[in-house]
């Protein structure tokens, strides 16, 4: 697998994670935006609330194989290392609290009172694992 990967990334592996991982912040970033429209706690004239839910939805869909991808990236490259213990257990978590996320929406059809703060929490440990991985990356160049 790791060659599998070295191969597609041409050799630069960090990089192209780093750019992954950074595209996922920025998704969850509009994730958050789409979803308050949904719920009704931003009004924008060009958005209705169906239309955000549905989008949200389909990005939160996309988001999900990205982490994954970035995932696996990084346990068949890097492995688990002793010097980035909080990343380890922040991208863990991550996967695990995305998972039921969507194990939830799927059982419940989206309409659970768990939902926002389950999204928040995937956002919260998307953004903990970004600034212990990537943000140290593109900080330290």
């Amino acid at each position: 697998m790791e060659d599998f990967f070295q191969s597609v990334t041409r050799g630069n592996p960090t990089e192209v994670k780093v750019v992954l991982a950074s595209v996922a912040l920025a998704l969850g970033c509009y994730q958050l935006l789409l979803i308050a429209v949904g719920y009704g706690k931003l009004r924008p004239g060009f958005l209705s609330g169906r239309a955000a839910s549905f989008s949200h939805r389909a990005v939160g869909d996309a988001l999900a194989v990205v982490l994954v991808i970035v995932a696996l990236m990084c346990v068949t490259l890097f492995g688990f290392e002793d010097d980035a213990t909080l990343h380890v257990v922040a991208g863990s978590a991550l996967i695990v609290v995305l998972v039921v996320k969507v194990l939830v929406v799927r059982a419940t059809r989206g309409s659970s009172r768990a939902l926002p703060p389950l999204g928040f929490g995937v956002f919260a440990l998307l953004a903990l694992t970004w600034a212990t991985s990537a943000g140290e990356f593109l900080g330290a160049t």
